[in-house]
């Protein structure tokens, strides 16, 4: 057998056993404080009573920030010195595959409600289809998509108009598809080793990310303040808010990543054999592309 045989079989046999750590404690402690400072925050609200839930909750936020932050130095540490090998590197592959496919399910379950509510609960509580005698809850009430109308108008006042799907949206979606060109772009330099058009295409991809956020802000602020199109105005505002909110915060969460990626990229991390950190943001960035582009057919023009 040959020395470059031997190397090989060294490196599929060789596994990294990272030492002992309080981190996933840590992870699991500031999760649970999210989550329960996010229902006490929420219980309170309908309640309409104080609480220190935002507190807790931000507490929560705070500590995951710093076991994350953490946590991912000291994975790039590791990689940078050679510690990781190939079984390594595999199980990081497929645990960023299986995490997207979460997220995928995740959203499946959001677009399965909208398509749910506008097929069927809606036409049911207008007196249509095979549970049409829903009716009788609201007589008179009329269904239609989007819902300005409530059949409880009185609690949940619906809003006066939705957002146009072809200003602020249109503007996104476009953002959007540019980054992944964009990004897209910034892994073709990565193979050929150019770091300068590299870093210059990958910072242009946080730029754009930046800006889909200040823009959905604004059309947030739109929603409430000029369309009275709020959580409270139906189950139409809901729909919208619970899909573009939590899309909004995936964007968030890959620009985050893509910074850090750029950061390393200006440190002279990543070579075209080895930079699954790049392309795991990859990724996870043109997965909430697509999701974008399915929430501008569904949740604003159809």
């Amino acid at each position: 057998m040959s020395a470059s045989s031997d190397n090989h079989a060294q490196e599929h046999e060789s596994y990294y056993v990272p030492a002992e750590s309080r981190i996933p404690i840590l992870m699991a402690l500031s999760m649970f404080l999210t989550v329960f400072g996010g229902g006490t925050l929420i219980n309170a609200a309908s309640q309409k009573v104080d609480s220190n839930g935002e507190w807790i909750m931000f507490a929560g936020f705070l500590g995951l920030a710093l076991v994350l932050y953490t946590w991912f130095s000291t994975v790039i540490r590791e990689n940078q010195a050679g510690l990781n090998g190939h079984q390594l590197k595999k199980s990081y592959v497929w645990g960023m595959g299986w995490f997207i496919f979460s997220e995928v399910m995740f959203f499946l379950a959001f677009f399965g409600g909208l398509f749910y509510i506008r097929h069927w609960v809606g036409p049911w509580l207008g007196g249509e289809g095979d549970k049409g005698v829903t009716n009788y809850l609201y007589e008179g009430f009329s269904y239609s998509w989007p819902m300005l109308s409530n059949p409880d108008n009185v609690q949940f006042p619906g809003a006066e108009a939705v957002i146009d799907p072809w200003h602020l949206p249109l503007l996104n979606t476009v953002l959007l598809i540019t980054s992944s060109v964009t990004l897209s772009f910034a892994h073709h330099a990565l193979r050929k080793q150019q770091r300068r058009p590299l870093n210059i295409w990958l910072g242009l991809t946080v730029l754009l990310g930046v800006v889909f956020l200040y823009f959905q802000v604004t059309e947030y602020a739109e929603a409430y303040n000029e369309l009275g199109l709020t959580l409270k105005s139906g189950i139409y505002g809901s729909t919208f808010f619970m899909l573009t909110g939590f899309h909004g915060a995936h964007v968030t969460i890959g620009t985050f990543m893509l910074m850090v990626q750029l950061g390393r990229s200006l440190k002279g991390h990543f070579t075209p054999e080895d930079h699954f950190g790049f392309e795991a943001s990859a990724w996870y960035w043109h997965f909430v592309d697509v999701v974008w582009v399915c929430l501008f057919i569904f949740v604003y023009i159809v």
